[in-house]
């Protein structure tokens, strides 16, 4: 029975390190179906993802990664290595709109996301018929500038009983603490409704047809301690005009909302994201 295997690595950028993972998949009868490398000069960091297949019988998950850490320390390496057949984990939080959210559960739900939802945590209850529609559970945790730290604690919990991987803010209105988004590093995806660090706020589509903008947009990104400046994992753009009015702007956007949201999480999912400071490496 064959057995695939995603490995990612960041390291010094120095001579050698392609052919010692070559030669140890070689050795270890691993056969590679892909492979991208990018060496950052800026930074002298080097970035690998590989995916390759075993046969179970010479090798299992536990031997590869035992005998893997050798070529990881002699290198510096800050390595993953995960089975193509374990299934991310995704906790979904939002407010009041429902268009991506709505759009993640039904890639989930036909099989263009390798992703399993367990739960949506929202602030509002507005979305809970929709949730549990798709057969997923609902979590109605309102929030107030009093409550904030209590409802995040719960939020917090809640993410540790489902075992999430990843967290998406699928247009979650409201800004996360330092503390949380300190505990979610790298691990926590949010969609932003234009090209950063444009019309942040409300009615964000309803300011960029006040200044005219030619070009809409948005981008997904990881949640920092910065508002809406996390390494940014996947954006895009559309054309717009003068006929464009503030409703035909939100239907464009909220599409493009969609569509960017659910190239990230799928990147993410197939560890194809590398963080590089405050930038991201994605091998696509």
């Amino acid at each position: 029975m064959l057995k695939r295997f995603v490995l990612t690595l960041a390291c010094p950028d120095i001579a050698g390190i392609v052919a010692a993972v070559a030669n140890f998949l070689l050795e270890h009868k691993g056969f590679i179906l892909e492979s991208a490398q990018f060496g950052d000069a800026s930074t002298g960091t080097f970035f690998m993802r590989t995916l390759f297949e075993v046969t179970e019988t010479h090798q299992t998950e536990v031997t590869i990664r035992q005998e893997f850490a050798a070529i990881a320390a002699r290198f510096s390496m800050k390595w993953t290595l995960s089975s193509t057949d374990m299934r991310m984990k995704m906790v979904i939080m939002v407010s009041k709109e429902s268009h991506c959210l709505n759009d993640l559960l039904h890639r989930q739900r036909t099989g263009r996301l390798n992703i399993d939802i367990p739960a949506v945590i929202s602030n509002h209850q507005d979305l809970a018929e929709m949730t549990q529609w798709y057969g997923v559970a609902f979590h109605h945790l309102p929030v107030s500038k009093e409550t904030k730290h209590e409802q995040e604690s719960k939020v917090l919990e809640l993410i540790g009983h489902y075992k999430a991987d990843v967290v998406v803010l699928a247009r979650y209105m409201q800004i996360l603490s330092p503390e949380l988004s300190s505990k979610l590093n790298g691990r926590a995806i949010n969609i932003h409704h234009s090209f950063l660090p444009s019309f942040k706020g409300a009615k964000p589509y309803h300011q960029a047809y006040d200044k005219g903008v030619k070009l809409i947009g948005a981008t997904a990104h990881y949640v920092t301690d910065d508002l809406d400046e996390g390494p940014i994992i996947d954006q895009e753009v559309i054309r717009v005009d003068h006929t464009h009015d503030p409703q035909k702007m939100v239907a464009l956007g909220c599409d493009i909302e969609c569509r960017t949201l659910a190239r990230a999480v799928k990147y993410h999912s197939e560890n194809r994201v590398l963080l590089n400071g405050s930038k991201t490496v994605v091998f696509y």
